[in-house]
């Protein structure tokens, strides 16, 4: 299995408001940027679409590292929220971007995905790479 490494990190103003989201895929020395927006989003659903997005684009089962500052993603997986969430039918409180969370179930059952969580804006290179993918999709739309 490939090893892939993935940095991503979401942006928003207001909340809801415009929003962008980066990513970094990185394998065995090479390197794809990714990003994208929307016009009326939170940044929590920046942050997961920026996992959702890198993940889709691997093309086979990987070992992937991926590297995020959002508590929300990795807290929902690495804790069992998720599970909890799918096994109570979405009913367990108020789940908030089920649609979002639906579509990183099957990425996550294809992958064998490590979360690895950060501080962001704390001088992490490809942290501080993915924020300034995800605010330059941000501005693009909050003119």
């Amino acid at each position: 299995m490939k090893t892939v490494e993935i940095f991503t990190d979401g942006a928003c103003s207001g909340n809801p408001g415009a929003g962008g989201y980066g990513a970094i895929l990185r394998y065995m020395g090479t390197t794809k940027e990714i990003s994208g927006g929307d016009l009326n989003t939170t940044n929590n659903r920046m942050e997961l679409l920026a996992v959702i997005e890198a993940l889709t684009l691997l093309k086979e089962p990987c070992k992937v590292i991926l590297t995020t500052d959002s508590q929300y993603v990795v807290n929902a997986v690495e804790k069992g929220w998720l599970i909890s969430w799918v096994l109570s039918d979405w009913k367990k409180g108020k789940v908030k971007n089920i649609d979002l969370w639906q579509r990183l179930l099957p990425l996550l059952d294809k992958h064998d995905v490590s979360f690895v969580w950060i501080k962001g804006h704390n001088g992490h290179i490809e942290n501080e790479r993915c924020d300034q993918l995800a605010v330059i999709q941000r501005d693009r739309f909050n003119t």
